[in-house]
């Protein structure tokens, strides 16, 4: 059985208040009113055996916190009762619950040791002040249970991961990335004939060269080198075709400029070829979900992966360009989280190290463009997998359909994003126009990370 998760919530709107209030069962008035109060933390724990979830209630009492907790198969359990059980040795941290004995097996207390993952799991969500919060994990460890200790191992991990985000440094060609100090950007140079932004440069290795140098010059990190578009309803090329646009223009950029190079491909011989070429960094938009063997390729070369949450659903195409619809979520950013660790975990089984792990939500990759607006305000949800983040929104449709503007006009659509993206936990941010995005994001930096 799989043991628990936890991940700090972001409810910045009100509708975001009333999904998740809707999602646990529990009135709107009540989790807005403790999610507004200052220095208040709401906590979405996954998999929580349904005895811990009661000891959570009684540990957090409702003058203190919010907990509720709900069955996905059996609708709202926020008033679900375990059955009595042994206590194990050690005094319990809680007193007895109404009507019972203040003892269990010759010990005071009314809180016992679980033992095992299995039965009904639940999922929990706590709203609280951060140290309530860690108060209960460690009343819950000093159960000394292994399901206890995951649990609370669980919430510290999540509180930590969201406040302070020490994410090391991770190595990319001759640049090493300082997670935290700043934001680094990722310029696109398409060498397709049909990429959505009209920038395709087919295979005109000279135009390639170009570009990426326009794009050192004004400040790039990063050169994301993609040969097949991934625009919605685009259609696969063959590995010969991919390889025959991408392999010449990595080849000549890594002859001719020091900026690492990434590949943008889940191919695994395009991958391959590429990295034996001068790539530095694979970049797949199927999160290891697609090509058998992609992980091991990156654990072999020793580079950093970007893994993207991609649920390709209907698409549709409109005067302001192709965008998915239908495509169902029972809790949209709780199974971004689930999919990416899922990938991570992939990763990391395939022997990548733990450094060379980036994630990135997939702006437009099976989503639709409100979904979309909800990941970028609630993209800080992912830290709680502890690897940077990557936000790819640059020209998107999602920004086309807000701002009802065409291709061409998404400059500062795509700023408003890029910006936005920064001041919510982004890493790194993979645009088509260099220049300006480089200023949006040194700005930014300025602002959110002084």
């Amino acid at each position: 059985m799989e043991g628990p998760t936890a991940r700090v919530l972001c409810l910045p709107t009100d509708a975001d208040i009333a999904e998740e209030a809707a999602r646990m069962g529990i009135p709107t008035a009540e989790l807005s009113e403790w999610a507004g109060g200052l220095g208040v933390t709401a906590l979405k724990l996954e998999g929580v055996p349904a005895e811990i979830s009661s000891a959570l209630r009684k540990m957090i009492t409702p003058s203190r916190g919010l907990v509720a907790s709900v069955s996905r198969d059996q609708g709202d359990l926020a008033g679900h009762e375990t059955p009595p059980y042994d206590v194990e040795g050690g005094e319990s941290p809680l007193p007895p619950r109404e009507g019972e004995h203040a003892g269990g097996g010759g010990v005071p207390g009314g809180i016992p040791t679980v033992h095992d993952f299995g039965g009904d799991r639940l999922s929990v969500l706590i709203v609280a002040p951060s140290p309530t919060i860690l108060n209960a994990a460690s009343r819950l460890e000093s159960l000394g249970g292994d399901p206890e200790k995951a649990v609370a191992g669980e919430i510290r991990t999540a509180l930590e991961r969201y406040r302070g985000r020490q994410l090391g440094t991770t190595r990319c060609g001759n640049l090493t990335f300082e997670w935290g100090k700043r934001s680094y950007v990722m310029g696109i140079i398409n060498v397709t004939p049909d990429s959505f932004s009209g920038d395709g440069l087919g295979g005109n290795v000279d135009a390639a060269l170009a570009q990426a140098r326009s794009f050192v010059e004004a400040g790039v990190d990063i050169l994301d080198v993609g040969g097949e578009s991934t625009r919605p309803g685009s259609a696969e090329v063959s590995v010969r075709e991919e390889m025959d646009r991408v392999i010449p223009v990595v080849k000549r950029l890594a002859a001719e400029l020091s900026t690492p190079i990434s590949v943008d491909s889940y191919k695994l011989l395009v991958v391959q070829e590429a990295l034996e070429a001068g790539a530095s960094m694979i970049n797949d938009v199927w999160g290891l979900r697609r090509t058998e063997g992609l992980g091991s390729l990156a654990a072999a070369y020793d580079v950093p992966i970007v893994l993207m949450h991609n649920r390709r659903g209907d698409t549709i195409r409109t005067d302001l360009g192709g965008h998915f619809q239908q495509v169902q979520y029972r809790d949209l950013m709780g199974e971004i989280v689930q999919g990416l660790r899922e990938s991570v975990e992939m990763a990391l089984a395939a022997n990548v190290r733990w450094q060379n792990v980036i994630v990135d939500p997939g702006i437009g990759f099976g989503k639709t463009p409100e979904q979309n607006l909800v990941v970028m305000r609630r993209m800080r949800e992912l830290s709680s997998l502890g690897r940077p983040i990557l936000m790819g929104t640059s020209r998107k449709s999602v920004i086309g359909v807000a701002l009802g503007a065409p291709m061409e006009e998404r400059l500062e659509g795509t700023a408003a994003t890029v910006a936005a993206s920064i001041c919510n936990g982004a890493d790194i941010v993979r645009v088509h126009d260099v220049r300006e995005m480089v200023r949006i994001a040194r700005m930014t930096d300025a602002i959110v990370r002084a």
